[in-house]
């Protein structure tokens, strides 16, 4: 997006569901290569990361607080990511204009696609070249978020602190560190969250469509624990170490999130179809899972037999250069940092 318009010294934020993470990256100098400076990582309570409660905002700024001193990074310029469930985007077709045209008019040409006033949102915008249904149109990636939610995380933010250099939707950020550079046609980035899953498909190296489903992580433990009537706890080891074997205890735990699987699958089929009925001359090719669904043992191997299409275990890292002290210290957590790598190897306006 075109939020951002300064290089220096700056360090990346992303504010989970369960976890704070931090990243401050180098480039090394040879092509889209980094090298890791500083991280952070701090565990939170999912009840104080989802809540607008004032105390748990501040108990909330403490764990931010928390992460940053661990990392030992000094500046304060920060690049944050904006939750997918308190962001909209979508691709749309506009009236061919020139760059300027676009600037001045995307509030008035985007009010017609945003689901809430025009007046209580921040807007941003990519044009991403001609429209596939309307040679006379462009298409433009339109994001949007509520004034309300962002201006009260700029004030937590500053408050303990920190410079807000920029922001991005975290759907938008992660896919600088999930996509590799040689990618060519339609690819899916599958990045399971804790309460919800990013769906974006990219052609020619920009996102065509962008959907945030509300099943998640968490979705998948709740179903193994009512299903298994055993503790979230110990649901939540079961599904990483075990996946979704059949062999493993007798196959009783992808029983019992079956139906919760289902649900991803059906998402992932509806976002295929919608895609290639606009962009008929791009197959999709390739599945990249990320986040949990990268955790899971044999996740990648199902979601490629319900769907027909090759998976691949994204690997957020495969960019930058990592010791090997701080690739073990990373290693148990190491695939829920693809939104604060993509964030921190922001370059420039995407």
């Amino acid at each position: 997006m075109k939020l951002f318009n300064k290089v220096g010294d700056i360090f990346a934020l992303d504010i989970g569901t369960t976890a704070v993470r931090i990243v401050q990256l180098a480039p090394t100098g040879k092509g889209n290569s980094w090298t890791l400076l500083k991280y952070g990582f701090a565990p939170v309570d999912i009840k104080i990361s989802t809540s607008d409660a004032p105390e748990d905002q501040r108990r909330l700024s403490e764990v931010i607080v928390t992460a940053l001193g661990q990392s030992g990074i000094r500046t304060r310029d920060v690049v944050v990511g904006i939750p997918s469930n308190k962001t909209f985007a979508t691709v749309v077709d506009l009236p061919k204009m020139t760059e300027q045209e676009l600037k001045n008019n995307i509030r008035y040409e985007a009010e017609q696609f945003i689901p809430m006033s025009i007046e209580e949102v921040k807007i941003d915008y990519s044009l991403l070249g001609d429209s596939p249904a309307d040679p006379a149109k462009s298409e433009v990636l339109l994001t949007s978020v509520a004034n309300s939610y962002s201006e009260a995380r700029l004030d937590a933010l500053e408050a303990v602190g920190l410079n807000v250099i920029a922001t991005e939707p975290d759907s938008i950020a992660m896919l600088r560190a999930i996509i590799p550079g040689d990618s060519k046609g339609g690819v899916m980035v599958f990045e399971m969250g804790d309460i919800s899953t990013d769906l974006v498909v990219i052609k020619d190296g920009a996102p065509r469509l962008v959907r945030a489903i509300p099943v998640g992580f968490q979705s998948l433990i709740k179903a193994a624990t009512q299903n298994l009537n055993i503790e979230h706890n110990q649901a939540e080891q079961f599904i990483l170490k075990f996946g979704l074997s059949p062999e493993r205890l007798e196959g009783q735990v992808v029983k019992a999130i079956e139906g919760t699987l289902d649900q991803f699958v059906s998402e992932i089929h509806k976002s295929i179809n919608f895609f290639q009925t606009r962009y008929a001359d791009t197959p999709i090719n390739n599945v990249f899972i990320a986040g949990y669904g990268s955790a899971i043992p044999l996740f990648s191997e199902y979601v490629k037999q319900k769907v027909g299409i090759t998976t691949t275990l994204a690997n957020p890292w495969q960019n930058v250069q990592v010791s090997p002290a701080d690739k073990e210290k990373l290693a148990p957590v190491s695939t829920q940092f693809s939104v604060a790598l993509g964030l921190a190897q922001r370059k420039g306006s995407i």
